[in-house]
This record gives structure tokens, C-alpha cells and sequence, in this order.
């Protein structure tokens, strides 16, 4: 139970917080802070402040306009200050991740008056290691200089504009006007400038570096230590938790998780969970490392131990290579006389394969998970190599082939992963996604999945952390909770009803908004509907021409001054690329206004751009997919029409969608009913969801697709649509 100070003290902070802002108290606000108080005051644990009660989690839906945020921050800091916990905010975007940290999280503590600390938490791979900047200007300077130096030394091609760029880094470092995170460099740094640049786990060497004082990414660790609260996203917590806890992050038991857009949790986690091997790739990568080791072991001749693992090293990555090879036929065969309308792909029928495929699978993961280990003992003797002072190499040497070692070992681990979960059979009851990709280039990519992170998310988080929090603006599909909570491994409770042992409370707090009043939801007669794929596509270019430069539509019929020529912006989402880019082309020419689509230009230009056009009199237009379907935040003209071209069904051939269903089909279930409908019902919600973003907001949602008044699953996903008022031809 929560101590009447406690109380109090949440009350006088909520009350602060709206008189400081000049908000009003809002119904679905108020009852997040008071649910969320009212679970955590709930959890029972003992001396040493363990959880030792089953109602670890809360699951809470609060709409656009609620302000979550804060309600989350007011209800949650100060009793996690009392209770010695940590408070761990896990954002879907790295953008949320800097809104929060920047302004969101300073606007409550200068309002409350409160004074509780604040960190920002990003991975290894997200700062700039210091090391890797110094190794790669000595390259680009020795091969400008004519040295010849072994293959692979330098990591950035000798070019003006990479020399110009480590330039200005290592001025920008210098002088204190950057602290080496990648968000906050000013301009656009390519992908594989950064790549050469940053360091992972096993290339880091920590405070044996000895650039380990100017290190970036240890800097930013150390304000976290002391940190009240650290702002994190959904990647690194679940890479943590990945490790056992407590090694990136504070340990799950002393850590009150908050999972802001927790309706991402579950595919990022399946991203963790996933692995595969690309089978070309690899035999040249077991090659470069043939070749690669000799060199190694000359450089570093007079270290202890280093030859004899690297003679291990050599003769298992020689072994491995022919059986990589040999595999290639195998799985060609399988995509060539795959019976399926996509030849591209092969998916293993309930993870299932025959005998000999499974045996090769077994045999290769042998050999790299022995190749695993060989790496792992010589990257071990490297470490303990920078340790010998007396050691006839210098650490100069060392490290760079520690690096080299370390990239290496990762790469092993995840091929080891793949091979491992391929030959491992799977249970009847929860079978992996198995499957196979002819890329673009020619390789075959071997991927294999759980098809749920459900029972991996509850056995490395919701059975060890004091407490998590999922919330979203979006969380019930079909009006049920059902989906997320079998996604995210939490046993579907009573909604609003939290009860004692494993059941999962799952809230829904009033929203912010007058929909009826605000918004008019639209399907009219375009004369095909979204199953018809040609003629749907020429039907909504027909339609869009005409409607697009209709501002009367955004009138008030009770006003007869209105004007219609305010410049209004309209956001179009397509669940096809193909069909939205078709759909542009024949636009492009037509439309008497801006056309932005995604694809063309980075999103923030787009925004930007965008709002230009509005704030200067002209009328904007956004082609979007499933990401602007989802995170878009364009208040008020800047979206005053959202148009939904066809009903957002999951693509049909995604292997992990597929085996998901052809499991929930075994069990005696619909896969349709359980899994595609929902579905959709979501991206439906997110998708109107972009309309109405302050209350003063008003427009339209159009969505261009009859099966929603024809279909019998029409009308459970109009339930389960926001309650804007309808007009249907």
C-alpha cells in the first residue's frame, strides 16, 4: 500500500504540473496516474526489495490527448525513489527516446519542482569510438603515404569526403562541441562511414583502451549510473535482458520498466530473437579469415598462446567451408521446386524438414559452434595479452587485431544461433518460423524465428523486473486486449481488474476527444473494392485527383463565411508500395498542389516541407506508408484529411505471419479471425489515428476500400474505429 505521504505527493505534483502548464485536469489522465499508483502500491515484495507477488505488469491504452507521458512520470518517480528502484523508460523510436530525454521528462521535473535525475542510455553502437577514429585516420594517412598495409586495415575508403568528415569529428570532440552520439552530429552520416567508426561488445576493450577517458560511449554510461531515471529504447533493453540483466542496464529486479509504444515491443523483440546465415557470404567470410590469420599470427609472435589458437582457428574455419558449400544445392533445390506463386522464398511447413536437411544443419552447427569457441579462446588471449606489461607486442598491435577478433566472434555467435535453431526440433506445441530467401544478389539467407516473443518477453522480463508498465496509444485490436497480451506474454486479465497471481490488469482510460463531434469517417462508392488489385488502384487515382483540391469539404455548413481557400494538408497511406507509387505517377502532373512521397525524400524533409507548403498558403499532400500510418504527428491543417486506400491486411507471403497462422490453424483455431483481423484492426486504429492530434483538432478519415461495408468482418472493424460520425455512399 502506498504511504498517505505518497499520495500527497503525486496529488501536489499532478496539481503543480497542470498549473504550470495552464492545462485543465483531463478524465483519462487522472485515472492513468491513479491506476498506475494504485498497481505499483499493489506489488507485494520482501527484505530485499524482490518482488515476491504475480502482479508484476499493467497493461494501459491511453489515447492520443491523454497525456500519458506525464501521467506515467508523476505516477511512477516518486514511488520509485521510495522503493530504491530505477526507473527505465523503453521508447519504440529513437526520436521519442530524445523528445522525452530533451523536453518531455525536463518539463515535468521544472513543474512539479521535483529534482530527480535523468539519463539517456543508447548502445555501443550509437557513439563514436574514439579508438576506431584515430585507427582509421592513421590508415587513410598510410595509404595516402604509399604504405602497403594488410587487408582489411583500413575500414573507410581513402576519399576527400571521408577524410574531411574524421576531420571535423575529431575538431568537434576537441572542443567540446559533441559528445560522439550519432543522433546529435549535425549533418547525415553514411552508413558504412559509421559502421568503420563505432565499435560492438566484443570489439570494445574497455578501460584497457587507451582512449578509454575520451571514450563517448563510457562518458554517457557514467551519468546513467546515478541517474533516478534512464530513457532507453525497446532495442536496448531487450539486448540487456538478452545478456541476463544488468549488464547495459540496472538489473531487472531493481527496475520499474516503462514500455512507452508498447505495441512495438513485440516485433522488435522477435527481431531480436530471430538469426540467420547467408550461405555465399559466409564461405567468403571463412576464406578471409584463412587469410587473415596468418597475418595475425606473425604480427603477434612473441604473445603467449596466440599460435596455438590461432592454429585451432584455421583448421575449423577450413573444415566449415566445404560444408557451407555443399549446402548451397540443397537449399537451391528446395527454393527451385517451391510450389508456392513466390519462388524466392521457401518456408519449412510447421519448421519441419526432412532428415537429410536436418542433418546438415546439425553438422554445421557443430562446426560453428566449434568455431564459436575457437574465436572466443583467442579473443580471450588477446585480452589477457593488454594485461602483460612485459609483453615483446606492443598493445598498439594488440588491440587492433582484438578488434578484428571481436568483429569475428560476433559474426560466429550469430551463424552458430541460426545452424543451432535450424537442427534443434521444435515442439509441436510453439514451432519456429524456418525458411529460406534468394536474395538480389544471388545468396540464400537462411532465417529461422519463434513465431511469438511472448514466452521468451516473460521469462527474461515480466518474471524478473519489480515491475513494467506497457502502455501505447493503440493496444486493443478488435476491441480486446487479447493479441498484444499473447504477443508481449502476458496473460490476459480482466479489463480494469488486476488480481493476484499471474493475472495482467489491461485498462483503457477515456479519451481525450469529442470523435463524433471532431472527425466524419467517409467510405464512398468508388466502384471496386481493395481485393480488386488493378482496377482498385486506377479507381483511387480517379478519386484523389478530385478530392485532394475539395477544400469545402473542411467547411462548417453553418458558417457562411467560410473560406475554401484555406490551405488544408491531406496524408494518404497505402499498405502497397507499388500501388502507391502507380497511384503518384499518375497524380504528379494533375494535382494542383504539393505531392510528397515516401521514398523520394528522408521523412523529416518531407515533414518539413510539408508544413512549409501549409504556413504558406498552398495545399500539402503526403504518400505514406505503414511509418507514417504509425508515428506521423501533423496537428492541426497540417492534416485536416486522412485517406486510407485499401483495408492495411498483413502481406500474405511473410514467412513469420504465415507460420503463425499455420500454427494458430493446428491448435483449432482461425487464423483469419485471431490473427489477420486483428491485425488490421490496429494499423486501422493507428492509421485514423493520425487526424486528431490536440482537441482542437477537426477533418475527415476516408478510406477507399468498400469490404468494410460489404464484407462480414466489416463491421467488427468499424467497431472497433474511433466513434467519429459516418458517412457511407
Amino acid at each position: 500500500m502506498l504511504s498517505e505521504e505518497l499520495k500527497a505527493t503525486i496529488q501536489e505534483g499532478y496539481r503543480a504540473f497542470l498549473k504550470t502548464k495552464d492545462f485543465r485536469a483531463r478524465l483519462g489522465q487522472k485515472q492513468m496516474v491513479g491506476r498506475i499508483a494504485s498497481f505499483l502500491g499493489s506489488i507485494e515484495s520482501d527484505a530485499e526489495g524482490l518482488r515476491t507477488s504475480g502482479n508484476g505488469a499493467i497493461v494501459i491504452e491511453a489515447g492520443t490527448g491523454t497525456g500519458k507521458t506525464a501521467s506515467y512520470l508523476l505516477s511512477v518517480l516518486p514511488i520509485a525513489h521510495e522503493l530504491g528502484k530505477k526507473v527505465v523508460v523503453a521508447t519504440g523510436t529513437v526520436a521519442l527516446q530524445g523528445q522525452l530525454a530533451e523536453r518531455d521528462i525536463p518539463d515535468v521535473m521544472a513543474a512539479t519542482g521535483w529534482d530527480y535525475s535523468c539519463a539517456l542510455a543508447k548502445g555501443r553502437g550509437r557513439y563514436l569510438c574514439p579508438l576506431r577514429l584515430q585507427q582509421n585516420q592513421d590508415g587513410l594517412a598510410a595509404n595516402q603515404a604509399g604504405l602497403k598495409l594488410y587487408e582489411d586495415e583500413i575500414s573507410l575508403r581513402p576519399d576527400a569526403d571521408n577524410r574531411a568528415i574524421l576531420e571535423q569529428m575529431t575538431t568537434a570532440l576537441a572542443e567540446d562541441q559533441w559528445n560522439g552520439d550519432r543522433d546529435s552530429w549535425s549533418n547525415t552520416i553514411p552508413d558504412l562511414t559509421w559502421q568503420a567508426l563505432t565499435v560492438d561488445r566484443n570489439q570494445c576493450l574497455s578501460f584497457r583502451c587507451r582512449m578509454f577517458s575520451e571514450c563517448c560511449f563510457f562518458q554517457a554510461r557514467a551519468a546513467m549510473d546515478d541517474a533516478d531515471c534512464i530513457v532507453a529504447n525497446h532495442d536496448l533493453v531487450l539486448a540487456d535482458l538478452m545478456l541476463g540483466g544488468g549488464v547495459i542496464l540496472p538489473a531487472p529486479e531493481d527496475c520499474i520498466y516503462i514500455f512507452d509504444e508498447a505495441h512495438k515491443l513485440g516485433d522488435t523483440a522477435l527481431n531480436h530473437f530471430a538469426s540467420f546465415s547467408r550461405l555465399t557470404a559466409t564461405a567468403q567470410w571463412l576464406e578471409q579469415i584463412e587469410k587473415s590469420l596468418p597475418t595475425i599470427a606473425a604480427t603477434l609472435a612473441g604473445v603467449c598462446g596466440v599460435q596455438e589458437h590461432i592454429e585451432q582457428c584455421l583448421d575449423i574455419s577450413k573444415i566449415a567451408r566445404l560444408p557451407v558449400k555443399q549446402s548451397v544445392p540443397v537449399f537451391e533445390a528446395l527454393l527451385l521446386n517451391n510450389s508456392s506463386e513466390h519462388s524466392s522464398q521457401y518456408r519449412f511447413p510447421n519448421g519441419q524438414m526432412d532428415d537429410d536437411v536436418r542433418a546438415l544443419c546439425a553438422q554445421l552447427s557443430a562446426l560453428f559452434v566449434r568455431l564459436e569457441s575457437r574465436l572466443d579462446g583467442l579473443h580471450k588471449v588477446l585480452d589477457k595479452a593488454m594485461d602483460n606489461t612485459l609483453s615483446p607486442v606492443p598493445n598498439v598491435d594488440i588491440e587492433q587485431h582484438y578488434q578484428h577478433v571481436g568483429q569475428w566472434l560476433r559474426r560466429a555467435n550469430g551463424i552458430s544461433d541460426c545452424w543451432s535453431a535450424m537442427a534443434r526440433p521444435d515442439p509441436a506445441s510453439l514451432p519456429a518460423a524456418k525458411w529460406l530467401t534468394l536474395e538480389d544478389s544471388g545468396d540464400i539467407r537462411v532465417s529461422v524465428s519463434p513465431i511469438i516473443a511472448g514466452p521468451t518477453l516473460k521469462d527474461i522480463l515480466w518474471q524478473r523486473c519489480y515491475a513494467g508498465i506497457a502502455t501505447s496509444a493503440t493496444l486493443k485490436s478488435m476491441g480486446s486486449f487479447t493479441q498484444i497480451c499473447r504477443d508481449l506474454g502476458l496473460n490476459d486479465g480482466a479489463s480494469d481488474n488486476a488480481q493476484a497471481g499471474e493475472a495482467v490488469a489491461c485498462v483503457s482510460v477515456p479519451v481525450a476527444f469529442d470523435y463524433a463531434q471532431a472527425g466524419v469517417l467517409v467510405v464512398p462508392d468508388i466502384g471496386v473494392d481493395g481485393g480488386q488489385a488493378a482496377a482498385h488502384t486506377l479507381a483511387v487515382g480517379e478519386y484523389l485527383s478530385e478530392i485532394l483540391s475539395d477544400n469545402t469539404l473542411f467547411n462548417d455548413p453553418a458558417d457562411e463565411d467560410a473560406e475554401s481557400h484555406l490551405a488544408i494538408g491531406s496524408l494518404v497511406l497505402f499498405s502497397s508500395r507499388r500501388q502507391m507509387n502507380d497511384v503518384a505517377e499518375t497524380l504528379k502532373e494533375d494535382l494542383p498542389c504539393q505531392l510528397l512521397v515516401q521514398g523520394e525524400l528522408s521523412v523529416a524533409e518531407m515533414v518539413n516541407r510539408h508544413r512549409q507548403s501549409i504556413d504558406d498558403g498552398q495545399n500539402g499532400v503526403i504518400f505514406g506508408l505503414a511509418s507514417f500510418a504509425e508515428g506521423m504527428d501533423l496537428p492541426g491543417n497540417y492534416c485536416k484529411h486522412v485517406v486510407i486506400a485499401k483495408l492495411p491486411f498483413a502481406v500474405p507471403d511473410d514467412p513469420l505471419q504465415a507460420a503463425l497462422a499455420e500454427w494458430i490453424e493446428a491448435q483449432g483455431g482461425n487464423a483469419f479471425r485471431e490473427l489477420t483481423l486483428p491485425g488490421a484492426s490496429l494499423r486501422l486504429i493507428q492509421a485514423s489515428g493520425r487526424l486528431l492530434r490536440n482537441e482542437s483538432d477537426t477533418g475527415r478519415v476516408t478510406i477507399l476500400d468498400r469490404r468494410l461495408l460489404t464484407k462480414f468482418y466489416g463491421r467488427q472493424l468499424l467497431d472497433s474505429m474511433p466513434p467519429f460520425r459516418r458517412l457511407f455512399d
